[in-house]
């Protein structure tokens, strides 16, 4: 109960606040932080690093990135905006290291049991339909997956995402639809004309 209280007492402070807090030693504060911030490292690392694992090595390294650099986190950009450019660095050192490395053939890849919540084939359906959007974005070269996915995926406004990868808004927006258009041609099972989708596969 206290627990849950002290919580409760951190919910209405901003990140700001709670980075002041958190530099100044409070544990509660800096876990309240990190909270907040979960489940959008996740998915984002989910979404851009395809492999559940890679994804889940690489939120694990954002968030020890996070922690690691507060100290260093100057203010300029908003908190939120700093989070996201560590996780988006994080899952592009993850992807560098798997090209390195061998793939595997995993035959395990069938959706995740939940409880039994919702039923076996609804389960395959969902899993299908995650499975064709996962492997068309990760189709997609980086310069239009990576914006793509902390817009729809992280629901980032294109001023963040510009100043995440360091892109004017425009070039943003341009690259979002494009990323959106080729993402659509793949999932009906066509090539996109003006987008080379191999392009960082090879780097």
């Amino acid at each position: 109960m206290a627990e849950r209280a002290e919580r409760a007492g951190l919910a209405h402070l901003d990140d700001d606040e709670l980075v002041h807090a958190a530099r100044a030693g409070e544990r509660d504060a800096l876990e309240a932080l990190l909270r907040r911030h979960h489940d959008r490292v996740l998915a984002i690392c989910r979404q851009l690093c395809g492999d559940r694992s890679d994804a889940d090595d690489a939120a694990q390294e954002a968030l020890i990135a996070i922690v690691r650099g507060l100290d260093r986190f100057d203010g300029r950009s908003r908190f939120s905006t700093w989070a996201y450019r560590v996780t988006t660095n994080c899952c592009l050192d993850e992807l560098r290291r798997r090209r390195r490395r061998p793939e595997p053939v995993d035959d395990s890849t069938s959706p995740e049991h939940v409880d039994g919540r919702p039923g076996p084939l609804e389960l395959a359906v969902r899993a299908e339909d995650r499975a064709r959007i996962a492997a068309g974005l990760d189709a997609l070269s980086e310069k239009f997956r990576i914006p793509l996915v902390l817009r729809d995926v992280a629901d980032l406004d294109y001023a963040t995402i510009g100043e995440i990868l360091d892109l004017a808004p425009g070039t943003v927006r341009s690259r979002i639809a494009r990323g959106r258009s080729a993402l659509a041609a793949l999932l009906d099972g066509n090539q996109p004309d003006d987008l080379d989708v191999e392009a960082t596969r090879h780097r």
